[in-house]
Formats: C-alpha cells, sequence, structure tokens
C-alpha cells in the first residue's frame, strides 16, 4: 500500500513538474520581457540626438553715459554701441531633440518642430562621433523631417515596423535626448491607440506610458522585436515633465511621407478636391442611418477631381475599398493614396448607395497663412488677461531678442504669467509662444483674442492651446478660464 502511495505522489509530482515546465515559460513571457538590455545594445548605435545653431544676437551688458554734444569721446563711444553682426560667431542651441537613422546612407527621420528655423543641424551618435546634417524635406502637416548625414562608414541603422500590428497593451521601449540626456531609454505598454489630439489633419497617435519627455521629440518607438512603430512627437503635461501620456506617429501613416521626402522633398498627397463634416447623431437620424459613420460632403470644389460626380449632401461610407468610420478617417485615407490613382468612392445618396471612380488630384502645398480671412472673429471680451492668466503680445524684433527667439518663428508671445493662475500652475511661462487656438493656428495677437472671444461667447470653459518653449518643443495645454 505505502509504495503504491509513493508511485502515486511520484506520479502526480511528476505531472506537476511537467506543467510547470510547460507554462511557467508562458506567463514569464506574459509579463514581458526578463531585460531590454539585448535591444538597447542592438538598437542604441543608430539612435541620435538633434541639436542646432542659430545666429543670437549679443547684447553688450551695459549702457554707455549721455555725453554733451561735441564731446571729443562721441564717435569713440558711437563705434563701440553699433553692434557688429558682420563678425558675430553663430551660437549653438542645447540639444533638442532625437532622431533614428533608417538606412546605412546616414539617413534620419525626426520631427519637423524638433528642426523648425535651424541655420545647422548636428546629429551626434552614441558612440561620440558628430556630423553635420541637411534637410532633405519636411511635412508640417504630419510634424515629420527627414536628414541626410554623410559618413565614410556605413552607419548602423534601425528597422521599420508594422504599426497596425501593435495591440494595446503591447510592450514597447522609446530611446531618446529627454532633457539633453542623450541615450535615455524609457519602457511601457501601447496604452491607447488612433488617439486624435488636435495636432493635424492625419492625427492617428500611439499612446503609450513609456516615459516620453522634452527631447525625447523625433525618437524612435520600438516594440519589442526592435522594430521601429511610432515616431515619438508629443506629451500632454502640465509641467512640461511626463505623466505617463505621451504620443507616437505610427510608423505605417509616416512610411509614404518619409518616400516621398526622400525621392522628391516634399509630399505628394491625394486629393478629392471637396469639404467634409462629421456625422452627428441628428444628422444620421434624419438620414435613417443606424450609425454615425461616414463623411457628408459639404461643398465640391469646381476645380477638383470630384467635380460632376460627387455632390454636396453625399454620405461617403467607403474610400479604395476602407470604411470610413469616422469624418477624419478620410482625409488620411486619401492623403495616403497615390496621385492619380483611379479609386472606387461608396455613398449614399438620397437613401440609395453608389459607387464611382475617381481619379485623385494633387493637393497642392498649402502657405500656413491661408484661410485666415475665414476664421469667424468676434470682438474680444474685456479682462483676456485675466481669464487666461497670463499676458500676451505680438512677436517683434525686440521681444525676439529679449526671449532668445530666431526671427521666422510664428505665434504670440507670452510676456507674463499670472501668480496664482491655472496657466501658471501648468508650466506656462514667459518667452512660450501660442501657435494654435482650439485646432486653429494663430499668428498675431489681434487673432488670438477674437478667437478666445468666440470661444468664450460659445460658453466654453476650456481654451485648448498648443505651446512652443524657447528652443521648439511643443505641448497642448488645457486652460481653464477664470471667469
Amino acid at each position: 500500500m505505502r509504495a503504491f502511495e509513493f508511485k502515486l505522489r511520484t506520479a502526480a509530482s511528476m505531472a506537476l513538474a511537467v506543467f510547470f515546465m510547460a507554462f511557467v515559460p508562458f506567463f514569464a513571457t506574459a509579463q514581458g520581457p526578463v531585460s531590454f538590455a539585448p535591444l538597447v545594445k542592438e538598437l542604441q548605435p543608430a539612435v541620435v540626438n538633434i541639436s542646432t545653431t542659430r545666429m543670437a544676437q549679443r547684447q553688450l551688458g551695459f549702457e554707455f553715459p549721455e555725453l554733451p554734444d561735441n564731446s571729443p569721446l562721441q564717435d569713440l563711444f558711437e563705434r563701440f554701441q553699433e553692434p557688429d553682426f558682420e563678425h558675430q560667431e553663430p551660437l549653438e542651441s542645447r540639444s533638442l531633440g532625437s532622431g533614428f537613422v533608417i538606412d546605412g546612407d546616414g539617413t534620419i527621420v525626426t520631427n519637423y518642430h524638433v528642426i523648425e528655423g535651424a541655420t545647422e543641424i548636428w546629429a551626434s551618435f552614441i558612440d561620440g562621433s558628430r556630423l553635420r546634417a541637411r534637410i532633405l524635406g519636411v511635412d508640417q502637416k504630419t510634424d515629420i523631417a527627414v536628414l541626410k548625414v554623410e559618413s565614410k562608414r556605413r552607419l548602423p541603422n534601425v528597422r521599420l515596423g508594422d504599426s497596425d500590428a501593435a495591440d494595446i497593451g503591447d510592450w514597447v521601449m522609446a530611446i531618446g535626448n529627454p532633457f539633453g540626456l542623450g541615450g535615455s531609454i524609457s519602457a511601457g505598454i501601447v496604452s491607447a491607440r488612433n488617439r486624435d489630439i488636435n495636432s493635424g489633419p492625419y492625427d492617428n497617435f500611439i499612446q503609450t506610458d513609456a516615459a516620453i519627455n522634452q527631447g525625447n521629440s523625433g525618437g524612435p518607438l520600438f516594440n519589442v522585436d526592435g522594430e521601429v512603430i511610432g515616431i515619438n512627437t508629443a506629451i500632454i503635461s502640465r509641467t512640461g515633465g511626463s505623466l505617463g501620456i505621451g504620443f507616437s506617429i505610427p510608423i505605417n501613416l509616416a512610411k509614404p511621407v518619409i518616400s516621398q521626402l526622400i525621392e522628391f522633398g516634399e509630399t505628394r498627397r491625394g486629393w478629392l478636391g471637396i469639404g467634409i463634416q462629421d456625422v452627428s447623431e441628428d444628422i444620421a437620424l434624419s438620414l435613417g442611418r443606424p450609425n454615425t459613420d461616414g463623411a457628408l460632403v459639404l461643398s465640391v470644389n469646381p476645380d477638383g477631381p470630384s467635380f460632376g460626380t460627387l455632390k454636396e449632401g453625399d454620405l461617403i461610407l467607403k474610400f479604395d475599398g476602407r470604411v470610413i468610420e469616422r469624418m477624419r478617417d478620410l482625409p488620411r485615407f486619401v492623403a495616403e493614396t497615390d496621385v492619380g490613382k483611379r479609386v472606387r468612392v461608396e455613398v449614399e445618396r438620397r437613401g440609395k448607395v453608389q459607387v464611382f471612380e475617381i481619379e485623385l488630384g494633387l493637393l497642392a502645398q498649402e502657405n500656413p497663412l491661408d484661410g485666415l480671412e475665414d476664421i469667424p472673429l468676434d470682438p474680444p471680451p474685456e479682462g483676456l488677461s485675466e481669464m487666461l492668466g497670463f499676458e500676451f503680445e505680438d512677436l517683434t524684433s525686440e521681444n525676439r531678442e529679449t526671449f532668445g527667439l530666431d526671427q521666422d518663428v510664428d505665434g504670440v508671445l507670452i510676456v507674463k504669467s499670472l501668480p496664482q493662475s491655472d496657466a501658471e500652475e501648468k508650466g506656462i511661462r514667459a518667452g512660450h509662444r501660442i501657435v494654435e487656438v482650439n485646432q486653429q493656428p494663430i499668428y498675431s495677437a489681434a487673432e488670438l483674442r477674437a478667437l478666445l472671444g468666440t470661444a468664450i461667447e460659445t460658453g466654453r470653459e476650456v481654451i485648448l492651446l498648443k505651446i512652443a518653449d524657447p528652443v521648439g518643443n511643443r505641448r497642448f495645454v488645457a486652460i481653464r478660464l477664470n471667469k
């Protein structure tokens, strides 16, 4: 009997051991990799720090005394007071961001806002080497820039992955240059997909809780296979530091942009030539639709490829076989499609579904100042600065010099942050620039006052601002109005 019990216990122990041997590795891997160290060693050499050189005007730092007329020292003092800009040396700013090499020939991808306004760009590698970069092309709409460095050796480079295969909960790793601390690693998970943060017409961000800080912009977001699935671009933060919410451009969205910038130096996006809007629940009800899917045609450009085919009031349901779940899907699908391609567009017109073929045109490169005359402007309310928590003014040569801003940057300058305001608590400071208000680009204080006046008149309690700091880092800040 004892022998039988011993054999039974032995058999049970062996079965239990086999179970653990089979399933424990699964449980271990389900928690993530044991260490990111092997990936870091492989990938870190291909990630670079981006720094720029800009011309800055120096001040002498003291004032000369007033001299009486005809003083023999007058000519001497005047010569000293005149700045010698011709022989002024360029000042190199601190490191602004990150980038990554995508081929051995030295092609580098980063964010446009990292190199915006730079007169010289440098890429620094983890081995200490430093190469000057030139711009192959930039795209403001997706905030992507492609650079090129020349090297006598083949450079280490990364592999571009498939961002559509990244699921919520997957492990990811970011390598970059936060706060000028080059070669920093952070890890986390994909915490959301398809995020629209109102930064542009093609927003489709990957959200991650991997620490993304100022200086990570333009750096890569890797999956556990060591493939780039995103370009780290933006954060939501009250102070400029990580709150565990960072955003990356999906690499599948970036790939065609990168290819076009390399080949043409600019983007060549498809164009339907229509104006569209969301389908609200009331509109869906009026159309007898079971949901709010699709994009409603508001207007058709008489010079566009859709003229004579699509009509105002058409509800676009599919584009080139892809379902339009939200209005903002359509501009992205069109932009990703080759110019000149004939695509099938499925629409619902007066209750009937019809399919048309349209040959896509070329979307013209837009001037950032275009369209401002169409903004509905209401008169600004009294006490606007107190409501916002800061004072602002137009950019001038004088205040650009005061805050060390380049002559080619735009926006509206914040000159004072009011104590104990929501703006101050959220890290808005003098020297920052407002470049957007509620998704509208801003180029003057008058436009800012008018747009804010319109928002306040419509009952908004919170204003969404896009803020740029003196070195070009950008973030979104929601300001609660003090009424």
